[in-house]
C-alpha cells in the first residue's frame, strides 16, 4: 500500500492515510479524510511502499492537494478555533465545571468543533456541551486528555535540559514501563525516572532493545551462581563489558567476564 504519515498540527501526532496515487513530498498541504470529517493536514513522512501488516485498516484516504481555497479556510478555521478557545473558558469558569480546557479546534469541513481537556477526576461537561452547541451551531466534542497528551500540548523542559521529546520530534508516544527501567539497572527513584509529566521517560524505550540483547546470556543481581565449585551471589553486572561481580559467603569477591 502506499501511505503518507500526516499531522494536523506542528506537535500533534502522526496518522498513515492511504495517498494512492498521489505524488507527494515531505511538507505538501493536504486535504484527509478522518472519522471527524475532513482536515486539513501536512505531509511529514512519505512512504512509497509499505506493508499493509504494519498498518492498522483501513485506512482513510488523502483526498486531494491543497489549493489557496483550502488554504484560506485552514487560516479562518484557526483564528476562530482560538475565539472558540477563549469562549469555551469563559463557559467553564461561568459553570464552575472542574476541568481545565487545553485548546479547540474546527475540522476542515466546520462540522464538528472538538475540544481537548484535562480534570483530576471524572465530569458531567452536559451542559457545557450544550451552551456551545448553541453558539456555534455545529456538533461539540468535549475530549478528556491525559498526563502524557497535555505535556506534548503545553511542552516544557526535560531532566536532561532538552525540549521535551513529545512536543518536538515524537509522533507517537509509546508504552513505557517500568521493566525498562529495571532493564537498564536504573535506581527505581521516580524523581529519576519521572519525566515533568509525572510519567516514566518516555525516553526509555529508546535503548530498551539494545539493553534486551546486550543482557542475553548474563545472570541478574542477586542470582546465585557457580564459579570455582562455590556458589557465589551476583552483587553487580556491566552489560557493556559483560563483567560480573560475585560475592560468597564469606565475603570473598571475584570479577569474571562471560562471554
Amino acid at each position: 500500500m502506499y501511505v503518507a504519515g500526516v499531522k494536523f498540527s506542528p506537535k500533534g501526532r502522526m496518522y498513515y492515510f492511504d495517498k494512492k496515487d498521489l505524488g507527494l513530498e515531505i511538507g505538501d498541504e493536504v486535504i484527509v479524510e478522518t472519522e471527524r470529517g475532513l482536515q486539513y493536514g501536512f505531509v511529514v513522512k512519505d512512504h512509497d511502499e509499505i506493508e499493509t501488516d504494519k498498518l492498522v485498516s483501513p485506512l482513510k484516504s488523502i483526498i486531494r492537494v491543497a489549493n489557496k481555497y483550502d488554504r484560506s479556510t485552514y487560516e479562518k478555521n484557526l483564528k476562530d478555533s482560538n475565539k472558540a478557545f477563549i469562549k469555551a473558558r469563559e463557559v467553564v469558569e461561568e459553570l464552575e465545571v472542574p476541568m481545565n480546557i487545553l485548546d479547540a479546534n474546527y475540522t476542515f469541513d466546520r462540522k464538528q468543533l472538538l475540544f481537548n481537556f484535562t480534570a483530576d477526576d471524572r465530569v458531567d461537561f452536559r451542559e457545557l456541551a450544550r451552551r456551545l452547541a448553541q453558539i456555534y451551531k455545529t456538533r461539540i466534542e468535549l475530549r478528556q486528555i491525559g498526563i502524557r497528551d497535555k505535556a506534548r500540548e503545553i511542552g516544557g523542559i526535560g531532566p536532561c535540559g532538552r525540549f521535551l521529546c513529545c512536543n518536538t520530534f515524537l509522533t507517537d508516544i509509546n508504552v513505557v514501563t517500568i521493566n525498562m527501567a529495571k532493564n537498564q539497572m536504573l535506581a527505581l527513584n521516580p524523581t529519576k525516572i519521572n519525566g515533568v509529566c509525572g510519567r516514566l521517560l518516555c525516553c526509555l524505550a529508546y535503548e530498551d532493545e539494545n539493553y534486551t540483547e546486550l543482557r542475553k546470556g548474563l545472570p541478574n543481581v542477586g542470582d546465585d551462581y557457580k564459579y570455582k565449585d562455590s556458589v557465589y551471589k551476583v552483587v553487580s553486572v556491566d552489560v557493556f563489558n559483560r563483567k560480573v561481580s560475585l560475592e560468597n559467603e564469606n565475603h570473598v569477591q571475584e570479577e569474571i567476564y562471560i562471554e
